[in-house]
């Protein structure tokens, strides 16, 4: 496989060091894997931390910056960071208001996240965490106990973001984290496996002419496998398999995602069918999004990420954001 890189061992820092050399409004370390907001700590402001394999980007360093995240901490690729990471990144970023962890729910994650709760809290840092577990393909899967975190992890960190920018408590912070992630559902597709630096081939075997339904991030199995389906089919299923479990009664936020390697005029067509598919089904659209946010190295596929809409939600998923991924009213 042809690949943009030097040695797979060094994927992760040259990446930071790159990362580093375009955002001087972040603080890179790359040597201990934190990224952080440079204006950090912010005075009188709640700490956002989250973190994960990389391979998912601009999860979550892209999403490092006013309006979103104080802090990332990127692990290896599909590795978890570990505990001194997520601890160094909540002393970073701890302004004596408290820091909110946000963890996807990958078995990894939430033990390494309970960890650094607990080393953070030795030295004085009221900590809170919340679990993103949106994705309504699988209960339980490879990686997690329990529904996986995927696309509405966004969400979460976009309008918790918001939230702790504007002055909230912890308290409150994480109240409006758990808000949006109660309140989201995904669903994923793949059409081809994704390829990683150190195995140089394809993850999983998916056969040409084939996709998979349900699909996790890291290629984990999803519900089923099926012939090739039109964009149409797709959305047909993935909306109705989102819509099966959420049920919105008020006007939602939606998340057409890549998954790394699909083109966004494919992004597009597909959010078409996507918005054809809701109105079908009576439910108001209030915001999309369509671009890759939350990939799967080079995955072609999708996700549907859809997050029940109330009026302080909008206000907070439109507020001012700057981040390297995520930008807009500033």
């Amino acid at each position: 496989m042809k690949m943009l890189i030097n040695v797979p061992e060094t994927v992760v820092a040259d990446g930071l060091r790159g990362l580093a050399a375009a955002h001087p409004e972040l603080t890179v370390d790359v040597e201990n894997r934190v990224i952080v907001r440079r204006d950090a700590p912010v005075a009188d402001k709640v700490g956002l931390v989250s973190g994960g394999g990389s391979g998912h980007e601009p999860l979550h360093g892209g999403f490092v910056g006013p309006g979103m995240l104080d802090a990332a901490c990127p692990g290896e690729v599909f590795t978890s960071p570990v505990p001194d990471q997520m601890a160094r990144a909540a002393a970073a970023v701890d302004s004596g208001k408290g820091v909110l962890f946000i963890v996807k729910n990958y078995t990894g994650d939430v033990l390494n996240f309970n960890m650094a709760a607990e080393l953070a809290e030795d030295e004085g840092i009221q900590v809170a965490s919340v679990l993103v577990n949106d994705d309504v393909a699988v209960t339980d899967s490879l990686y997690t106990a329990g529904r996986r975190g995927v696309g509405a992890t966004l969400f979460v960190e976009k309008i918790a973001g918001a939230a702790a920018e504007e002055g909230a408590p912890l308290e409150r912070v994480e109240a409006i984290a758990r808000k949006v992630n109660e309140s989201s559902r995904s669903f994923g597709v793949a059409l081809s496996a994704c390829t990683t630096p150190a195995k140089g081939g394809p993850t999983f075997d998916l056969p040409p002419g084939e996709l998979e339904l349900g699909i996790g991030i890291h290629g984990e199995p999803g519900r089923e496998r099926r012939a090739m389906m039109t964009s149409r089919e797709i959305a047909d299923f993935a909306v109705d398999a989102v819509l099966e479990d959420l049920r919105p009664d008020s006007p939602v936020l939606a998340l057409v995602n890549g998954m790394g390697a699909t083109p966004l005029l494919e992004l597009y067509g597909f959010n078409a069918e996507v918005q054809r598919v809701l109105g079908e089904r009576g439910v108001s659209v209030a915001r999309t999004l369509v671009g890759n946010y939350v990939t799967s190295l080079d995955m072609a596929g999708c996700s549907v990420t859809l997050c029940q809409s109330d009026e302080e939600l909008l206000r907070l998923w439109d507020a001012p954001v700057a981040t390297a991924g995520l930008r807009w009213g500033r």
